[in-house]
């Protein structure tokens, strides 16, 4: 195991964060509610709660089964992309990324994922990634398909967000067997 090494894209960066990272994860991730719009939480809500997340991450690193990306195109910081949670007897880790709201709709998110799935199952051996998001997400509900991923259920009403209830969409991806 590798654990997180850096990925290139096309137009993407993905890299291991760096104690500067914090500034502009406050900025442009904690100062704007329609990035956690969907999960009810923000690891980058105040400049204190980003420094202590970008520090954590950092500090994972010396872990095996720890992945955390930085996302940069053309040198500047647009989203975070990470792999969590891994579980041996399922051969299975949790995936979960974010992009600025300045750079949706330009496919990153999608080139992201599919970096960061391609890297988990062909190189890092690992047969199962799994996702969700919320039933409103059209957005990560496209990136998780683009990337792979298959709808595998859905659970009524199980996420509840400033007092809204979404359902929750879990996806999954299985390494192709040879």
């Amino acid at each position: 195991m590798s654990g997180t090494v850096e990925l290139r894209t096309k137009r993407l960066l993905l890299r291991r964060y760096r104690p500067e990272d914090a500034a502009a994860l406050y900025r442009k991730f904690g100062c704007d509610s329609e990035i956690a719009r969907y999960t009810g939480w923000n690891p980058y809500e105040t400049e204190e709660m980003t420094r202590k997340t970008v520090a954590d991450r950092i500090v994972k690193y010396t872990e095996e089964h720890a992945y955390g990306w930085a996302i940069e195109h053309e040198g500047e910081l647009i989203g975070t992309a990470g792999a969590y949670d891994y579980d041996a007897r399922q051969d299975s880790i949790e995936l979960g990324y974010s992009i600025e709201r300045d750079s949706w709709g330009k496919g990153f998110a999608s080139e992201a994922v599919q970096a960061v799935v391609n890297y988990l199952t062909e190189q890092e051996g690992i047969s199962r990634i799994l996702a969700w998001c919320a039933s409103d997400n059209i957005g990560s509900q496209k990136v998780l398909g683009r990337a792979g991923l298959q709808l595998i259920r859905t659970e009524k009403d199980a996420l509840l967000i400033d007092g809204q209830a979404y359902d929750q969409l879990f996806y999954e991806y299985k390494k192709p067997l040879n």
